[in-house]
């Protein structure tokens, strides 16, 4: 479980993203914490491959 604290000028903005993909703001949030996770991991994958291979 993830519990998150927000004002609401950000709800709404995040409420209106979430609408525009069809997604609630709950699905709209974990969807971006995943990829950036991903984003993360990749970088350090390369980073680890480039120093394997250097």
């Amino acid at each position: 479980m993830l519990s998150l604290r927000m004002d609401s000028e950000l709800h709404d903005r995040l409420r209106q993203h979430a609408a525009k993909r069809g997604m609630s703001v709950q699905d709209y949030v974990i969807r971006a914490l995943v990829r950036d996770d991903f984003d993360e991991r990749f970088k350090t994958s390369v980073e680890r491959t480039e120093k394997f291979y250097a």
